[in-house]
């Protein structure tokens, strides 16, 4: 959190230039000793959920809606090397019966994104570590209550991106996350049609992958993409049940993202629809978002010109 802070801390008074916003899962950079804040606004529905592979709705909880607002934070450190912080402030609400809704700081993440190969003929390889930790003591098995898991992660990412000198691009990538134990407010739970006499809870690990294609440049981008994200191994939700961190939640989503930033500002808005899914509602999510950037100019560097 301290590291959080201080990257925000010092955008204040400096110099606006011509850099470009990006994410972990990109393979945009910003240049060296650029930096770049955005907040982004997600809202997330849905009224249908799969029990296990069983597609239903429950009348008790109506629709159900998840809401957050994301700091995010990317830096420099060279061209080819950047690193992103994050935290979002999340809020859950449905519009039937009594689950009480949750909100609160979830999970801090930081990522580097390094630039492996970079071919003359724009294909490159880019390779992502990261990992997540939680910054508050959220109740974690009051799904789908819950802002989040409670697991502390570790991701490994791999990119393989291909752009045109004209802008258009197509990007693949491909994750693995490993995610440690939790412990809930209970003394023992079910799971895997058996008891467990302990507050331990296994969360299983998870994969994630994507295909994107689109456009890119002068400020302009526009992009269309597919998505899936697959626990690896789990259980799943029994009849009339609610939820647990140990289900085998998958999901598989389409979606639109865009983004405007022909200088320093910039705005994005993104469109994702869960078309397959697996212990977890089909949900819309549509996210929009403010990016600001800057570039630190050193005299040294200046001189260099």
């Amino acid at each position: 959190m301290k590291l959080l802070y201080k990257l925000i801390l010092v955008l204040v008074g400096s110099v606006c230039m011509n850099t470009y916003a990006q994410m972990p899962h990109d393979a945009i950079y910003m240049n060296k000793k650029s930096i770049c804040i955005a907040t982004t606004y997600s809202n997330s529905q849905w009224s249908e959920y799969w029990e296990n592979n069983l597609k239903r709705e429950n009348l008790n909880i109506g629709t159900y809606t998840m809401q957050s607002v994301m700091p995010m934070v990317a830096y420099g450190i060279t061209k080819k090397l950047n690193l992103i912080a994050g935290v979002p402030y999340v809020w859950t609400k449905t519009s039937a019966g009594n689950l009480m809704g949750q909100k609160g700081l979830q999970d801090l993440s930081l990522f580097a994104k390094y630039n492996m190969v970079q071919a003359e003929n724009g294909l490159s390889l880019h390779g992502v570590l990261g990992g997540s930790v939680p910054l508050t003591n959220y109740v974690k098995d009051f799904l789908p209550m819950s802002i989040g898991i409670g697991a502390k992660t570790f991701t490994t990412r791999l990119i393989v991106h291909y752009k045109h000198k004209s802008g258009f691009y197509i990007t693949a990538h491909g994750s693995y996350i490993f995610r440690s134990n939790i412990k809930v407010d209970r003394d023992a739970y079910q799971a895997d049609d058996r008891v467990y006499n302990t507050n331990e809870v296994r969360i299983p690990n998870a994969t994630d992958v994507a295909a994107r294609a689109g456009y890119y440049k002068k400020g302009i981008q526009a992009e269309i993409f597919i998505d899936k994200n697959t626990c690896v191994g789990g259980d799943y939700i029994r009849r009339n049940d609610m939820p647990f961190p140990t289900n085998n939640m998958k999901s598989t989503g389409v979606g639109f993202y865009g983004k405007f930033q022909p200088k320093n500002i910039g705005f994005n808005l993104t469109v994702r629809r869960v078309i397959d899914g697996q212990n977890m509602g089909q949900s819309t999510t549509i996210s929009a978002g403010f990016l600001y950037q800057i570039n630190f100019r050193t005299k040294s560097a200046e001189a260099t010109k």
